[in-house]
């Protein structure tokens, strides 16, 4: 799923920034599974997805695309109606390998005539990793598993199998200048419907494996419903299993900072519980 920002005025607006931005289609970098590719201050970033090499499990990245500027012409920029340029610029015709920049076959921009070309900083490919960061829904599992009755008065086992449980994170360079974009997972709520409380644990939880013996289970990611889903609609409270994750960036220079500690993924599901009491026996 692509990454919303979602809390705080700060956050909607570098999300809304991000957005902003406009994507192309390219093939970047000889990157397998093609990309996408920014204009940032008269140089393209590329973004690839997967890998350079077509090997799997070597993540993304990014490349700097050399791009080509010649003095636009009084034909061209009568034929773009394009007016005059704002004081101390001029407009140039950009060209870029790869790009699908509409049917000028280009990109009109202004350059500054005293300083030329300006220099690309950490926070403007901090906005396509932003955007280019992918955030998992991750499996969660229950015990009981789902499809199958709880009990009133049985902790119902929530986790997420370890090995899905890391971070996620994509780096955009240009040059020496780059910056990542990163989010952990950090917490796993259950959420029991009914209008009853969540409950939250930190860490991905415990797997319930049916062979241990009930004293050597343990666990601090569960919930025991005290009453039964009948009544409830479809007889079985509408459930979900929800992971918190701590959105942060970092780039060159010693940029960077966190974004939001609580962007959330999950599903819902239904979860039915019988009318029965459980019956613990110790050793």
């Amino acid at each position: 799923m692509r990454l919303l920002i979602r809390s705080g005025i700060a956050c909607a607006a570098l999300a809304a920034a991000a957005a902003a931005m406009p994507a192309y289609g390219a093939q970047a970098g000889g990157a397998s599974g093609g990309g996408s590719c920014y204009p940032v201050n008269f140089t393209w970033i590329c973004v690839y997805s997967g890998s350079r090499d077509g090997s799997p499990g070597s993540g993304g990245g990014s490349d700097t695309i050399a791009c080509t500027y010649v003095k636009a012409s009084a034909g061209l920029l009568q034929r773009a109606g394009i007016g005059p340029p704002a004081p101390g610029h001029q407009w140039d015709f950009m060209t870029c390998p790869g790009s699908i920049l509409g049917p000028l076959g280009g990109q009109l921009v202004q350059v500054s005539i005293s300083t030329g070309t300006p220099a690309i900083g950490p926070f403007e490919l901090f906005k396509i990793a932003i955007r280019e960061l992918s955030v998992p829904r991750l499996p969660g599992a229950t015990a009981p598993p789902r499809g199958k009755d709880g009990l009133v008065g049985l902790p119902e086992w929530y986790w997420v199998p370890r090995g899905q449980w890391h971070p996620v994170s994509i780096t955009v360079h240009a040059g020496p200048v780059w910056a990542t974009a990163s989010a952990v997972p950090t917490s796993l709520s259950f959420v029991p419907g009914g209008g009853l409380g969540s409950v939250t644990c930190h860490g991905p939880g415990t797997p319930f494996i049916r062979s241990k013996a009930a004293a050597q289970e343990h666990t601090n990611c569960s919930y025991t419903y005290a009453q039964a889903s009948k009544g409830q609609p479809g007889n079985a409270f509408q459930a979900g299993l929800f992971v918190t994750w701590t959105v942060s960036w970092t780039g060159s220079g010693g940029a960077g900072g966190v974004i939001t500690d609580s962007y959330t993924t999950g599903s819902a599901f239904p979860v039915r519980v019988a009318q029965a009491e459980a019956l613990v026996t110790t050793p």
